[in-house]
């Protein structure tokens, strides 16, 4: 059976009758959409089923790679029990100063650690500190995707989720005529996840594609 087809008019019933957008992420990801780089943002709909994955799954811990201008890192916090936490790496200060004014509005800035400059250099810090965590969502340069995603497979916990967004890049991976750096680099990182045994994986067509990996096993 095929998927049905998301029109605009199917997709803006789909967020009428589901998306429950608390408000001060609304504003953020409304305010967000004024900037350049407004496509960088996630949809709501998609922080809210990653919300519903982390809340059935009682996670605690989250890193995040890639904050830009906060949305998934607030949404995290939000659904995670009081005593949860995220890490959340970027290197810009104009975005996450952004974020952590909206993080202060929310009421969860003791949940959220920012961890600035480069992403796989706090990587291997979180490794030497013994972190380990719960979910983590990998939205950063896609070409350094395949370093993330190693890397993340060594900081999450056995039964963990990473999230992988733009796993799609707006459905050109489906061509194999698309030579685009980027483009030829997401689909065999695709090729690669999906024959990796050290993780059981579905790709889910959310937004521009999100794939979703659950460690069996932590490598020795």
């Amino acid at each position: 059976m095929k998927a049905i087809k998301l029109t605009p008019t199917l997709y803006q019933y789909c967020l009428e009758n589901s998306l429950c957008e608390p408000e001060v992420l609304r504003q953020l990801r409304l305010a967000t959409e004024k900037m350049p780089e407004a496509q960088m943002q996630i949809s709501p709909d998609q922080g809210q089923f990653m919300q519903f994955l982390i809340k059935v799954m009682n996670a605690k811990t989250v890193l995040e790679i890639g904050t830009y201008t906060g949305y998934s890192a607030l949404s995290f916090a939000l659904a995670l029990p009081d005593d949860g936490k995220v890490v959340t790496c970027d290197r810009n200060l104009e975005w996450t100063k952004v974020a952590k004014n909206y993080w202060k509005l929310a009421g969860v800035e003791n949940k959220i650690d920012l961890k600035l400059g480069q992403a796989i250099e706090t990587l291997a810090q979180l490794k030497e500190q013994g972190c380990f965590f719960d979910f983590i969502f990998i939205d950063a340069d896609k070409r350094s995707y395949n370093l993330y995603y190693e890397a993340a497979l060594e900081l999450l916990n056995n039964g963990g989720i990473i999230a992988l967004d733009n796993v799609l890049q707006e459905g050109h991976v489906a061509d194999p005529n698309n030579l685009d750096p980027t483009v030829v680099f997401i689909r065999e990182l695709n090729k690669k996840i999906y024959q990796d045994k050290r993780v059981e994986l579905t790709l889910l067509p959310i937004s521009d594609g999100l794939t979703l990996v659950r460690k069996i096993s932590r490598p020795l």
